[in-house]
C-alpha cells in the first residue's frame, strides 16, 4: 500500500519553498515591480495628456482670437480703403465738374462775343440789305 515517507515529505516541502522564494526574488518581484512601473508610466502618460490637451485647448483659443483679431483688422481696412478711394473718387468728379462748368462758362462766353459781332455786323450792314430790298422791291 502506500508508504508515507516523513523524510521525503520532508524533503519535497523544503524543495517547494525554496522554489517558492526563488520564485518570488527571480520572477515575481521583478514582474510585479515592472507591472507597477508600467502603470506609473501610464498614469503620467494620461496626466500629460491631459495637460497638453489643456494647453492645446488654451492655444486654440488664443488662435481663434488672434483670427477674429485679424479679421476685424481687415474689415476695418476695407472700410477704410473703400472710404478713401470713394472720397478720391467724389473729389475727381467735382474736379471733373469744375472743369466741364468752367469750359461750358468759357463757351457760353464765346458765343455771347461771337453773338455780339454778328449783331455788329449784321448792324453794319443793314444798309446795304435795305438798299438791296429796296431794289428787289422795285423790280417787282
Amino acid at each position: 500500500m502506500l508508504d508515507i515517507h516523513l523524510s521525503l515529505m520532508l524533503l519535497v516541502a523544503v524543495v517547494f519553498l525554496v522554489l517558492l522564494t526563488l520564485l518570488n526574488s527571480w520572477l515575481y518581484q521583478p514582474l510585479l515591480a515592472f507591472m507597477d512601473e508600467r502603470d506609473k508610466s501610464i498614469r503620467k502618460d494620461l496626466e500629460n495628456v491631459s495637460s497638453n490637451s489643456s494647453e492645446i485647448e488654451e492655444l486654440k483659443a488664443k488662435t481663434e482670437a488672434v483670427i477674429a483679431q485679424a479679421k476685424n483688422e481687415a474689415a476695418a481696412l476695407r472700410s477704410k480703403t473703400i472710404e478713401e478711394s470713394k472720397l478720391l473718387a467724389m473729389s475727381k468728379l467735382e474736379a471733373k465738374k469744375e472743369e466741364l462748368e468752367k469750359s461750358y462758362q468759357d463757351f457760353l462766353e464765346e458765343l455771347k462775343k461771337e453773338e455780339e459781332q454778328l449783331k455788329s455786323e449784321l448792324l453794319s450792314q443793314m444798309p446795304l440789305f435795305k438798299e438791296s430790298l429796296k431794289a428787289k422791291f422795285s423790280q417787282i
